[in-house]
């Protein structure tokens, strides 16, 4: 008897466990697209950022006038070191993301394996009355 409450209780906290998993992944892959999104427009902006800084330099160097651009260069690359940093940020965020949704599905894997091994998940049909 006390063997049947355990397997109850154990099955109980499983299944929420697995509403909670099909409550969650979804949001999960979406949050993976977006900030891997983002992750390429960053690299986009490093890209532009940088050949706006050679450009001015260019320029800088040919102009006839002196006019001094060396504050805008600087301030590209140091908008550029942030949004490097921020793409890292960002890249870790991802793969700790990646390896959380990757230890879910395999907790969820082990666990519906036991609850079939043990007999005790069943596929569920409607029942007859």
């Amino acid at each position: 008897m006390a063997a049947a409450a355990l397997v109850d209780n154990s099955s109980g906290k499983d299944a929420v466990a697995e509403g909670l998993l099909d409550l969650l992944k979804p949001a999960v892959q979406q949050l993976d697209l977006h900030v891997h999104s983002v992750r390429e427009s960053q690299v986009e902006l490093r890209e532009h950022i940088d050949s706006l800084a050679t450009e001015l330099c260019r320029i800088n160097e040919h102009q006839k006038v002196a006019l001094d651009l060396d504050p805008y260069v600087k301030k590209l690359l140091n908008a550029r070191r942030r949004v490097v940093l921020v793409n890292n940020i960002l890249q870790n965020a991802q793969e700790r993301l990646r390896r959380l949704n990757h230890n879910v599905a395999k907790e969820t894997a082990r666990r519906k394996t036991m609850l079939e091994s043990s007999g005790v998940f069943t596929s569920r049909s409607p029942s007859k009355p």
